[in-house]
C-alpha cells in the first residue's frame, strides 16, 4: 500500500521491455533505497513492483506481460524520469490517500492551462473508468495523489501547485502524454457490493 506523496524521481537506466519474457527495468534512485531489500514493493510511476535486486544507486525490476498490457511503463526508455515511493509502514504519515500500485488504465492528458505558477490539468481515461471518478475525490495519475478538481462526461481535471510539478513527471508532460490512472479502490467495492443485490448502474 502506498500514499501518492511522491519521495523522488528515479531515472530509468535500463528499459528492456517487448521482450516474451525477462522485461525489467533499472533505475536509478537514492531515497527509496535507504531501508529496502531484495523483495520489497515500490511504486514506480503508479505500479506496484518488486525489487529483484538493487546497489548503492539503482535498483532492478521485473515486468510481466500484463503489467504491460495495462500501463505506459512498456514505452519507457533509457533516461527516462520516473515517480517513486516506497511502501508505507504502519506509524507513517498518509498525506495523501491509500494508493494500491494496481493500474485501472492509461489515460491521456488532453489540455493544459497555466494558472499562475499552477497548472490545470484535464486528463482523458478509458470511458469504462469515468463512473468511478468523482469531484473532489482521490485519484492517482503515475503514483500521484490527486483530488479531482473538475469533471464531465469524458474527462477530469486536477490542479497542480508549482511544488508538485518540480517533484512529480507529470509537472513538466505534454499534451498527449500516456498517464498510467487508479481509481480509487473505494468506487470498485461499492460497485461489486451493490451488484450483488441487483443494483445496477452506479454512479
Amino acid at each position: 500500500m502506498f500514499t501518492g506523496i511522491v519521495e523522488e524521481q528515479g531515472i530509468v537506466i535500463t528499459a528492456n521491455t517487448g521482450l516474451e519474457r525477462d522485461n525489467t527495468l533499472l533505475i536509478q534512485a537514492n531515497t527509496v533505497l535507504q531501508g529496502t531489500q531484495i523483495g520489497d514493493s515500490i511504486n514506480v510511476a503508479g505500479v506496484c513492483l518488486t525489487v529483484t535486486a538493487q546497489s548503492e544507486t539503482t535498483f532492478l525490476v521485473g515486468l510481466s506481460p500484463e503489467t504491460l498490457r495495462r500501463t505506459n511503463l512498456g514505452i519507457l526508455r533509457n533516461g527516462d524520469p520516473v515517480n517513486l515511493e516506497r511502501a508505507l509502514t504502519y506509524g507513517g504519515r498518509m498525506g495523501g490517500h491509500s494508493v494500491q500500485g494496481h493500474i485501472d488504465g492509461i489515460a491521456h492528458i488532453t489540455a493544459i492551462r497555466h494558472e499562475g505558477e499552477s497548472k490545470f490539468i484535464t486528463i482523458t481515461p478509458p470511458a469504462d473508468l469515468l463512473k468511478y471518478i468523482v469531484m473532489k475525490g482521490y485519484i492517482a495519475v503515475d503514483g500521484v495523489s490527486l483530488t479531482v478538481a473538475a469533471l464531465d462526461d469524458t474527462s477530469f481535471g486536477i490542479a497542480m501547485i508549482a511544488h508538485t510539478q518540480a517533484v512529480v513527471t507529470m509537472g513538466h508532460q505534454s499534451v498527449g502524454t500516456p498517464v498510467n490512472l487508479e481509481v480509487d479502490i473505494m468506487a470498485k467495492y461499492v460497485e461489486r457490493l451493490t451488484s450483488a443485490y441487483g443494483v445496477s448502474n452506479v454512479t
